[in-house]
């Protein structure tokens, strides 16, 4: 895993971390969905960052596109019921994660349109632990 980042509320600016608790069914400890049913968790690669980077003509940081993980583990699962690991901690995909509506003005005109079809996974916590930057992340096939 690359980066972590929360944003304690809505439309306020996203925080890298090196760490974050991650509580079961609670989503991640000092985010604005913490405590909510329909976002624990969002998931996105770093590979499919960099290839809208190439559409758009430009970098994109992890943290402009606000969602909380970006791994560098190819491209994420979305098919719902896939179950993945950070560290210790288990997930398991819930559903494709919509573009959030603030990617052209956070990143530039064209963002959203670039990142359409690379904008990661939304996933519930199974389990509670501490997520980390550089912990291994693994894919298990949906039942």
């Amino acid at each position: 895993m690359v980066a972590i980042h929360t944003a304690p509320g809505r439309r306020l600016p996203v925080k890298a971390v090196e760490s974050v608790q991650a509580e079961e069914n609670r989503g991640l400890v000092g985010d604005r969905y913490h405590g909510t049913k329909r976002m624990h968790v969002t998931i996105q690669s770093r590979e499919m960052l960099d290839l809208a980077a190439v559409e758009l003509g430009r970098e994109i940081d992890s943290g402009g596109t606000r969602r909380n993980v970006t791994v560098d583990a190819g491209e994420i699962p979305t098919k719902p019921g896939t179950r993945m690991t950070i560290g210790d901690v288990h997930l398991e995909v819930l559903r494709v994660s919509p573009p959030c509506r603030l990617l052209d003005d956070d990143i530039g005109r064209g963002a959203a349109a670039a990142l359409s079809r690379r904008t990661g996974s939304v996933c519930r916590l199974l389990s509670s632990g501490t997520i980390s930057v550089g912990d291994e992340v693994t894919v298990v096939a949906a039942d």
